[in-house]
């Protein structure tokens, strides 16, 4: 089985993404975190984002992958707490938009959940990734909540507005690139998290899953 979840930044994807794997017992797959590995070693090697060619040589020679609690790899050392930093976060979008590094990265995706079903979450899982999905979900939350769950998360209450300003840019950037933009699929299930807790939103979705919603 094939889940897929799309969805903007901090729209609760990876945490009820991780829940459901765990619930159904199937792969944890962090798209998302693929393209970051990729942003890190770009930045690691001094390359400019904005060159992509040179972003699409360092994603085809990477081995990418997740060890068994679903935290991402750099041939084979582990990426985390790296991928998730600053520097990471404000250039992933850009390094993610070269269809160079995107045609390299979907099939390693692809044969990761092909080795026995997966919980998927990026922001092209349900239209590019894995369109034949069996079932896909598209996670919102407005801005405001958004920049108060990264704030929550960073331990940075207080910069929730700073924040929410970040991830409305992200969010242009995702809708508007060329390749593989941000949106939802027209099989996708819209589900709002606005004041839902992780739980809750998983519980949704395994309802639907399993035929109760």
């Amino acid at each position: 089985m094939i889940i897929a979840i799309d969805g903007p930044a901090a729209s609760g994807k990876s945490t009820v993404a991780r829940a459901l794997a765990q619930r159904l017992n199937l792969t944890f797959l962090d798209t998302g975190a693929m393209y970051r590995a990729v942003t890190l070693r770009v930045l690691l090697a001094g390359v400019d984002s904005d060159d992509g060619e040179a972003c699409t040589r360092i994603a085809e020679a990477m081995d990418i992958s997740f060890d068994e609690n679903g935290y991402v790899l750099l041939d084979g050392k582990p990426g985390e707490p790296e991928v998730r930093g600053s520097e990471v976060t404000a250039a992933v979008s850009t390094v993610a938009a070269h269809a160079g590094v995107r045609a390299a990265i979907v099939p390693k995706q692809q044969s990761i959940a092909a080795a026995g079903g997966a919980v998927a979450e990026g922001r092209d899982t349900t239209t590019v990734v894995f369109p034949e999905a069996d079932h896909k979900f598209f996670l919102i939350a407005s801005p405001l909540e958004r920049g108060r769950r990264r704030a929550q998360e960073r331990g940075e209450p207080e910069r929730a507005g700073e924040y929410a300003a970040e991830i409305e840019r992200r969010d242009e950037l995702d809708r508007t690139r060329e390749h593989s933009p941000l949106r939802q699929a027209s099989d996708a299930s819209l589900v709002d998290t606005d004041g839902c807790t992780p739980e809750q939103v998983c519980e949704r979705l395994l309802a639907h899953i399993l035929g109760g919603a």
